[in-house]
């Protein structure tokens, strides 16, 4: 089955395109494969949540002497965390979201260098926008295919009629011109309406069977307002036998 022209369909024929891949700083990369080394980015957020809470003093602060606010403040701004949240100047050139507000604020109260909250946003960037664009592009389509159901008298007529509509598709058009149109409620009323008006093929192969008698009975019978109106079962039934007849193998 192509698109939405398959009755268990529920996205649409063409995956959406995968997100663009952020830059991750080189040392959290194996410089072998290019891979994200989690284990060295676990490694250094954890050593610096142990600075930060344990109050150890650095080796320059006299022993046994937690840091004052001033000392922990200098401290942090040389390991990269900046004085306040909108002092990270976060990119987000893929143009998918924005920084936040409330999360620069949260990830400032943890600690987090200026590259580590970068790093957070593009890996939101690099495994979540896909997802969420998967779970869009199936929201779309079950609307789509409840546009049809509506359009062709319920689940039962939209199964006869995408059967018939595919099979004179794929006798009729290029597979690309298919797919591109089988995609889309809009596309897919197209190409009904190209069928019942019996409209020149563009791209059929040698030997094509347009033109025969049967296949003018069946467009004459699709032009009866019990069809296309009233979705009368008999008659829908008869034209889907037909075109199984005339193009067997391909619904």
């Amino acid at each position: 089955m192509t698109g939405l022209l398959d009755p268990g369909a529920a996205a649409p024929a063409t995956p959406a395109a995968p997100a663009p891949v952020p830059a991750v700083p080189d040392k959290f990369r194996d410089p072998a494969t290019g891979a994200v080394r989690t284990d060295a980015l676990l490694k250094s957020y954890m050593e610096l949540e142990r600075r930060l809470s344990s109050g150890s003093p650095a080796p320059f602060w006299e022993a046994g002497q937690a840091p004052d606010d001033d000392t922990r403040r200098k401290v942090l701004r040389a390991l990269g965390v900046p004085d306040a949240p909108d002092g990270y100047a976060v990119r987000c050139d893929h143009g998918l979201f924005e920084p936040d507000g409330d999360i620069n604020g949260r990830l400032h109260a943890a600690g987090f260098t200026a590259d580590q909250a970068q790093l957070l946003y593009d890996l939101a960037a690099e495994r979540m926008v896909p997802l969420i664009r998967e779970v869009a592009a199936q929201y779309q389509a079950e609307r789509e295919i409840e546009r049809l159901h509506t359009a062709f008298g319920g689940p039962e007529g939209w199964r006869t009629v995408s059967r018939q509509i595919l099979a004179w598709a794929r006798a009729n058009l290029p597979p690309a011109a298919v797919d591109g149109l089988a995609a889309s409620y809009d596309g897919v009323m197209a190409l009904h309406r190209m069928m019942t008006a019996g409209e020149p093929a563009l791209g059929r192969a040698a030997g094509a069977r347009e033109g025969t008698a049967d296949e003018a009975e069946l467009r004459k019978l699709m032009r009866d307002p019990r069809y296309w109106r009233d979705r009368d079962p008999a008659l829908m039934a008869k034209v889907a036998a037909g075109f199984e007849r005339l193009y067997p193998g391909e619904g």
